[in-house]
């Protein structure tokens, strides 16, 4: 069974909602090992103390804070769990966001799964159901892994999930790239083939449908390696000229046309065009 790592609650006005939050990701791909060049046996990453000129074991160490040079003081559970702060059990909600509006929320570092207690089980789903009914998503704050983060809560699927953002001074600023969309001409037609070929590649989204290709190729250079044998180089793809722009996106309709119309023939579920799906109003009460 899955292992809650926070308890709390959701606050919102005088509401309190007590949750758990569970990590909703876990890490994937393929792990490697470093090895010493000269003879490919593992290396050991050991915790050295240079004033006993000893390695010592991690259940000997302790967190610190350097409060002056070289001065240091020891921060412990107790001493965390002490700040005087709401968020340190509370997912303590600022506000509510449209979410099709909603541009401060596109720098998401982790995401979490809730789990309501017994006694909050009604109140939770009441949010759920009107965050989803009014596309709306709740910015709050709240304190994991000793600070205090931004964080924004959303319905999905049979819960809600927390994700937590970078605050606005860690967003890296894009003054010094070289963007230039003021000086770029578009042509009607450019637009229009355009506009095509996203509607014929427009569908729902499902996440089930997707698999990391990377890993399992990565995993075959491997096996190929490990069976003595020299992996060929991979090919590249080159960019679109300019000039050939309205050709590349000609042909690019005509082979995702062609790839609905085979999907089609062999019964196999395919994205509905933009261009046909019928409006669906959103419901009200």
């Amino acid at each position: 069974m899955a292992r809650s790592m926070w308890r709390g609650a959701i606050q919102f006005g005088l509401v309190t909602i007590p949750v758990k939050l569970y990590l909703a990701t876990e890490q994937g791909g393929i792990g490697f090992n470093l090895l010493h060049a000269s003879c490919l046996n593992r290396i050991q990453m050991k915790v050295y103390c240079p004033y006993h000129d000893e390695v010592i074991p991690r259940s000997e160490t302790v967190r610190g804070y350097e409060w002056s040079k070289g001065k240091f003081v020891v921060v412990t559970e107790e001493d965390i769990d002490s700040v005087p702060l709401k968020t340190m059990r509370a997912i303590e909600i600022e506000m509510f966001v449209d979410t099709r509006r909603d541009n401060g929320a596109q720098f998401v570092k982790q995401a979490y799964y809730l789990e309501p207690e017994a006694i909050g089980t009604k109140a939770f789903y009441l949010l759920k159901s009107v965050l989803a009914d009014e596309g709306k998503s709740a910015i709050c704050k709240i304190v994991l892994k000793d600070r205090e983060q931004l964080a924004a809560l959303n319905p999905y699927s049979n819960t809600m999930l927390l994700t937590t953002l970078h605050w606005p001074d860690e967003v890296r600023s894009m003054e010094e790239l070289n963007l230039l969309e003021e000086q770029i001409e578009i042509k009607p037609a450019e637009r229009k083939m355009a506009e095509q070929l996203v509607a014929s590649m427009t569908g729902d989204f499902s996440a089930d449908a997707y698999q990391d290709d990377y890993r399992q190729a990565l995993m075959a250079v491997i096996e190929r390696k490990v069976a003595g044998e020299k992996p060929e180089p991979a090919q590249r793809t080159e960019p679109t000229n300019i000039g050939d722009l309205m050709a590349a996106l000609e042909a690019s309709v005509s082979a995702a046309r062609q790839e609905r119309r085979t999907a089609a023939a062999a019964g196999e579920p395919a994205a509905e065009p933009a261009a046909e799906r019928p409006q669906r109003r959103r419901k009200t009460a």
